[in-house]
């Protein structure tokens, strides 16, 4: 089974090597780069063949889309003559559809659709799968088989991946500004930039492998960290005041209603 991987930036060099690491053979994954540097440098790095978008088209069994959303249209009519009935195309361009996809390419051929986020270049990504019409339970197994070296994956419904990416796609983001408030905290409070940074990025670490090891509810956690009257209860007093919950629940509603504005076609 030859893969092929077209758009090998941050995240699609991410996968390339992830798959690699897996254990399949180099001589069946295949890279498309047009840049002649960026295509010596792959092959050099991970022994890979590298050729244009409509010759790994040609050759592969699986195709991974890892462009650009605005790219996605350009690269799919560049590569509908070599694509064919059979073939497994999993696109993780965001907001892209696998209706958009699938008018693009000959019928026939399975599309998956995959939001991932950036905790995937460390191994420690979450994504959801989604299927097309023509994608069965072992096309959804292939796309998870070659998501595994990036971290977890769950499936979910097409018409769910703009809540997704509301919360998996962008959380991300809302982590590091958490991050970034509490380290300017900590140095507001006297502590050494330094000092704040490493407290704050362990604490977050440690925190989020207490909610996956343990299981527990995070009501449950946080009622351990807050005892009647002390100190971690008079910052939750504030911060609720603030209306952390209700912020929380706009913003995403905003990012979910920007997901579906932009698979609708709106430009960015």
């Amino acid at each position: 089974m030859t893969v092929a991987i077209l758009g090998v930036g941050v995240m699609g060099e991410a996968l390339l090597a992830g798959i690699l690491q897996g254990g399949r053979p180099v001589s069946e994954v295949l890279a498309a780069e047009k840049r002649p540097e960026r295509a010596a440098e792959l092959t050099e790095r991970y022994g890979i063949e590298v050729v244009d978008n409509a010759e790994a088209v040609k050759r592969a069994d699986t195709v991974l889309l890892v462009v650009k959303p605005y790219d996605v249209g350009p690269v799919l009519d560049e590569v509908a003559a070599s694509a064919r009935p059979g073939q497994l195309f999993v696109s993780l361009a965001a907001g892209i559809t696998t209706s958009f996809v699938e008018a693009r390419l000959p019928g026939g051929v399975a599309v998956v659709r995959v939001m991932p986020n950036t905790p995937a270049l460390v191994g420690e990504g979450m994504a959801a799968i989604s299927p097309g019409s023509f994608s069965g339970d072992e096309h959804l197994a292939e796309a998870e088989d070659l998501l595994r070296s990036t971290g977890r994956s769950v499936r979910v419904p097409e018409k769910q991946q703009d809540a997704v990416t509301a919360v998996s796609g962008s959380g991300p983001a809302y982590v590091f500004m958490v991050a970034e408030a509490m380290i300017e905290a900590g140095v507001h409070l006297g502590l050494t930039r330094v000092t704040a940074t490493e407290l704050v990025v362990q604490t977050l670490t440690g925190s989020a492998a207490l909610l996956r090891e343990t299981g527990e509810h995070p009501t449950v956690l946080r009622e351990r960290v807050t005892s009647p009257g002390g100190t971690t209860a008079a910052a939750l007093r504030k911060l609720e005041e603030g209306g952390l919950r209700a912020d929380f629940l706009v913003a995403l509603e905003a990012a979910r209603d920007r997901s579906r504005a932009l698979s609708s076609g709106e430009p960015v």
